[in-house]
């Protein structure tokens, strides 16, 4: 059976795996050497993790899963919301999600956001964002 994504590129669960690693990761304030240290890994190894070049074998995913406090299902989490149903992205296309979480701003208001406890508040901000957009938009439209 032949694979639709090109053989050498990352498969987007893998992605998606590593996407959270470095999620968790940043949000801890964790340095990849660090990471690196309480899993047995080189630095180098954990940024592969985090690319999704390398899968992350089940025992790691344990281990990971013990070393940033968080259950195993964390690094699946919205997984289902990302793929298609064939469960891979056509060709070089990956959600926008990556690419905002892999951003330091994107770490940086996630973390942030997170910290808020009022609902009605972060969903005021969803609501200013949305807005912003919208604005940005119109503006490049004129």
């Amino acid at each position: 059976m032949q694979s639709k994504h090109a053989p050498r590129s990352p498969n987007p669960v893998d992605i998606h795996v590593g996407t959270r690693v470095r999620l968790r990761r940043q949000v801890l304030k964790m340095s990849q050497e660090k990471l690196g240290d309480e899993l047995g890994v080189t630095f180098q190894q954990v940024q592969k993790y985090e690319r999704g070049a390398n899968r992350v074998g089940a025992s790691r995913l344990w281990k990971l899963s013990q070393v940033l406090s968080v259950p195993v299902q964390f690094f699946f989490e919205g997984l289902g919301d990302q793929l298609p149903i064939n469960g891979f992205a056509e060709g070089e296309q990956r959600p926008l999600v990556y690419d905002f979480i892999n951003s330091s701003d994107g770490v940086a208001l996630a973390m942030a956001v997170s910290k808020i406890k009022s609902r009605p508040v972060r969903r005021r901000i969803l609501e200013l964002a949305r807005s912003l957009a919208e604005d940005e938009d119109g503006a490049n439209a004129e």
